[in-house]
């Protein structure tokens, strides 16, 4: 069952109301993200706003949203025709001081002017698991790396370079470390940075398209919800979005600002306080539980600049996760952002 019709069977018993309602509404939506008093009578400006339970589509009665910030309708994208009516989503005041400070502070550190024709260097290291045959027999284990990643400021990843270097491995919880996995360690190759990259439009994190992305939170908070729709697991897909535009990836301050206060209004984002990068730089966190799996998704800021240090997956549900709680399964550390003019030739290209 795919994500729209789910969506349309939640909640099925609530009426769809009519053409002339969806419009009227619309308006009021409208006339509310310019002026905020169109949408009340003016003896209700002082008071306290209440939630209020959106009723249209695919919407119907999924939205209720405390105080809010902005309402964004959430488009198909290009190219795309809008499946019945557009999913709305409120964006609520964005609540997590992190990401808010980390607002605050985007423009402490030195921004870069990358030009077309140039690169993108991003300098990191890596940890991931990795499912092997061992013997005959099933093997996992923390593989690690050093990784350097030359992309272009216009482009996907298939006109990027990739360096990496092998450390050594660790151990995933529970299972011995498999002998061909220490091998890793010390042994290095350059390539291309990808053979394909089918990301759609919406998803590019190339400097190019990420600095036209809006400035503004309300509608930065709409962009990370492209094509998503209301709930759970919505929130952790466009928590993920997050990541991918922090990653590898680099964007004008005023867009890093915007993201930073779009990703404090994802609701189930957390603070879990302490939380060290896969270099051992110790942070701070912030964080979502992505529903069914156990794990928690981390980004890691610096706790007196805010700059953004990394990310990293955390167990919470030893039975979901099949690894003991507080686990550290997968992590990053982003160490320096550059611009070059070009990229190491690959086999004599």
């Amino acid at each position: 069952m795919n994500e729209m019709t789910r969506l349309e069977r939640f909640r099925a018993e609530v009426p769809r109301p009519g053409l002339s309602d969806l419009q009227a509404e619309e308006r009021r939506l409208m006339g509310a993200m310019v002026d905020p008093a169109f949408a009340r009578p003016a003896s209700a400006a002082v008071r306290p706003r209440r939630a209020r339970r959106l009723k249209f589509g695919l919407a119907a009665g999924l939205a209720a949203a405390a105080v809010t910030a902005g309402v964004v309708a959430v488009s198909p994208g290009p190219g795309r025709k809008p499946l019945g009516s557009p999913v709305i989503h409120t964006m609520p005041v964005a609540a997590v001081q992190i990401l808010q400070r980390a607002a605050d502070h985007v423009d402490k550190a030195p921004e870069l002017h990358p030009r077309p024709g140039q690169f993108l260097v991003f300098d990191s290291r890596t940890m991931n698991p990795v499912d092997t045959i061992s013997n005959g027999r099933a093997a996992h284990y923390l593989s690690r790396a050093k990784r350097t990643i030359w992309l272009p400021v216009e482009g996907d990843a298939t006109h990027g370079v990739l360096w990496t270097q092998g450390l050594v491995p660790l151990p995933y919880p529970g299972w011995p470390i498999p002998p061909e996995a220490r091998e890793e360690a010390g042994r290095s190759s350059l390539g291309k940075a990808a053979d394909v990259d089918h990301r759609a439009e919406w998803l590019r994190n190339d400097f190019a398209y990420l600095s036209r992305l809006p400035a503004d939170p309300a509608k930065m908070y709409e962009h990370l919800y492209t094509h998503l729709g209301n709930g759970s697991q919505a929130d952790a897909q466009a928590w993920s979005n997050v990541g991918g535009m922090l990653t590898e990836a680099y964007m004008p301050a005023p867009q890093r600002a915007a993201l930073f206060r779009a990703a404090a209004a994802i609701r189930g984002v957390t603070t879990v306080g302490k939380a060290v990068d896969a270099a051992g730089r110790t942070g701070i966190a912030v964080a979502l539980v992505v529903p069914g799996s156990g794990i928690r998704d981390e980004y890691i800021f610096t706790p007196k600049t805010y700059q953004y240090l990394g990310q990293r997956s955390v167990v919470t549900d030893a039975a979901q996760a099949g690894a003991p709680v507080g686990s550290v399964l997968t992590s990053t550390a982003q160490l320096t952002v550059r611009v070059a003019e070009r990229a190491p030739a690959i086999n004599g290209h």
